[in-house]
């Protein structure tokens, strides 16, 4: 397995672990299941995501990814098991994580800068600093001419990066991203994978991802959860060798094409 430089400079492996220090656990699902009046839609499901990794999720409409993530960040309860963030129980907990939609769900009456700092703006005061913070983050990373600019004056892809920055201000442990690419043009989506592992290698922030686009998945991830038609389950977590940073290059790397492979073929039996 390669080795790479982590953001701290130690030396770490392809998942981004620092060599020599055991993972951190950060996210624990024990036994989680959930039924929507007689339908099993998730089946006892065990999964633990380590703190500063990029995972994610891949399976066919319908087996259960979304309701796995609103159970997740709290929407749902589901109807057994455990939910620990951090060691701490977070059942039916909401605000415990960042979670950003395929649809931006900006709010068009609002700048840029006013739709970064919406979290803040929904529970308190906006402060000087939570403005600060919104400049500086639009700078970084892009958009600082259009902090006084208006939704519908974006692209598609700006649109995503307000979205995503106003995930990333809520200063959450854990970001959940369902499709957040999905409605977006096959170059602006490259783009925008690109543009997310930069920003998630330099945060630090720990990354739990659902995609329906099995490239996608391999070439952001450090493992791939495979998932059932319903009732969905866990059928494969599979371990991506592949050493970051990551470029354009590796989508025709042989070690990509031989996960990518696996993942359809495990996808392909599974709907047959």
């Amino acid at each position: 397995m390669g080795r790479v430089a982590s953001s701290r400079g130690a030396s770490c492996d392809a998942q981004g672990y620092i060599e020599g220090v055991p993972a951190t656990v950060l996210l624990d699902l024990s036994a989680v299941t959930k039924t929507f009046g007689d339908q099993i839609v998730l089946a006892a499901t065990d999964l633990t995501i380590d703190e500063g990794s990029f995972v994610s999720i891949v399976g066919p409409s319908g087996c259960g990814k979304s309701t796995l993530f609103n159970i997740i960040a709290g929407l749902l309860a589901p109807d057994a098991g455990e939910v620990t963030l951090e060691g701490r129980n977070v059942r039916g907990a909401t605000g415990q994580v960042g979670y950003m939609l395929q649809k931006d769900l900006l709010v068009p009456w609002r700048s840029v800068e006013d739709n970064i700092t919406m979290a803040a703006r929904l529970t308190r005061r906006v402060s000087a600093a939570d403005r600060d913070e919104a400049r500086q983050i639009a700078q970084r990373y892009g958009l600082g001419d259009y902090l006084d600019h208006y939704p519908r004056a974006l692209s598609g892809g700006m649109r995503q990066r307000v979205a995503f920055m106003r995930t990333l201000v809520a200063h959450r442990p854990l970001l959940l991203l369902d499709e957040p690419f999905g409605a977006l043009d096959a170059q602006t989506r490259l783009d925008m994978q690109l543009w997310l592992l930069e920003v998630w290698r330099e945060s630090g922030r720990t990354v739990l991802f659902i995609t329906h686009d099995v490239d996608e998945a391999i070439f952001l991830s450090d493992r791939i959860i495979v998932m059932s038609p319903r009732p969905g389950r866990i059928v494969a977590d599979i371990p991506n060798p592949i050493a970051r940073p990551r470029d354009v290059d590796v989508l025709t790397d042989t070690a990509f094409v031989a996960i990518k492979a696996q993942v359809l073929r495990l996808l392909h039996a599974r709907q047959r």
